[in-house]
């Protein structure tokens, strides 16, 4: 909780660094594409997991050029692996803090920057049947804060508007303690987005 609210305070002093920028607020929601890399997780039986994401933003413009873009976001990752009916799946659930640099020509925008995420859920599901099958909610063995990048691209109206695609790659192990194999998340997200106090 702690780490939540110093987040928080960071979100805020960070959009609101000097009076002669230009700073907006907004909201987002999208879906994503999650599964993990690492050296021992290919295989035709992975598959892509639908998740969500949403939460709060803000826009600090230093030119029509240039910005600095930070967010606080409730972001679901995870994977599944499945073959036939049986299939093994675990979904994460993080508060994710991107912290973004924004170049803008004309409505598109290109992002990118670091992003830190804290564990705050996790739903484990095995389905095996006429052999195993279980739902577990431990987070013992995931590591509770997640280290990774952000890399997109979206188109902003004037009104404030905007839709976006990102990639969200993972640097961290997620096991804890971390192994000789290690495994990363990876998302591939689309997101719509409103900033208030639009032209």
């Amino acid at each position: 909780m702690k780490k939540l609210i110093l987040s928080l305070a960071l979100l805020a002093g960070m959009a609101g660094v000097a009076n002669a920028q230009t700073t907006r607020f907004g909201v987002k929601a999208g879906v994503g594409l999650a599964t993990v890399s690492g050296d021992d997780v290919s295989g035709t039986d992975k598959k892509n997991l639908v998740v969500p994401q949403a939460g709060i933003m803000a826009d600090v413009s230093f030119s029509d050029l240039i910005s600095f873009h930070p967010e606080l976001l409730y972001s679901q990752k995870g994977l599944r692996y499945e073959s036939g009916s049986n299939y093994i799946q675990s979904r994460l659930s993080y508060i994710d803090l991107p912290l973004l640099l924004r170049v803008k020509a004309d409505g598109l925008f290109f992002e990118a920057g670091p992003q830190v995420g804290f564990l705050v859920a996790e739903k484990d599901e095995v389905n095996f049947p006429g052999f195993i099958s279980g739902t577990s909610t431990s987070t013992d063995g995931t590591r509770k804060v997640d280290f990774g990048y952000l890399v997109g691209v979206g188109y902003q109206l004037p009104q404030g508007l905007e839709l976006g695609i990102r990639y969200n790659g993972g640097i961290a192990d997620i096991n804890d303690p971390s192994g000789s194999s290690k495994v990363r998340n990876s998302v591939f997200q689309l997101q719509l987005g409103y900033l208030f106090g639009g032209k």
